[in-house]
């Protein structure tokens, strides 16, 4: 059963300018929707680097954007240079050339954060 409250959060809400910044990892992707529902209750800002968070309720989300498509054509590429003999340690470590942002207004607004227009978002969540 998920938790409905959270005295750390609770506590950390308390402090004036608090905000939530969350890594785009497994277990932010996992209970996102819980961290966005408790970040939401406790009224604090939260941004987190993966995809979708603002769709389940998070205030933003902004990390690299890359299709799943572009995903397997890249691991396909490392597979062949491997497989050609290429030892993996001599493989450049590769970054993302597309980063995306997506505002949740509806979120913003429960917040009573005013959304620039101005900004410029890849999306916004209505």
């Amino acid at each position: 059963m998920p938790r409905t409250s959270n005295p750390l959060l609770a506590r950390f809400a308390r402090q004036p300018g608090g905000g939530l910044i969350l890594l785009g990892d497994s277990f932010t992707r996992l209970h996102q929707t819980l961290i966005a529902d408790l970040a939401s209750r406790y009224r604090l800002p939260s941004i987190a680097a993966s995809t979708d968070f603002a769709k389940g309720g998070g205030l933003m989300d902004y990390g690299p954007y890359l299709g799943v498509a572009d995903q397997y054509r890249q691991a396909a590429t490392y597979i062949d240079r491997i497989l050609k003999g290429v030892k993996p340690s001599d493989l450049p470590v590769q970054t993302p050339t597309k980063y995306r942002l997506v505002i949740n207004v509806k979120t913003a607004k429960a917040l009573g954060i005013a959304i620039p227009p101005s900004l410029l978002a890849d999306e916004v969540i209505e």
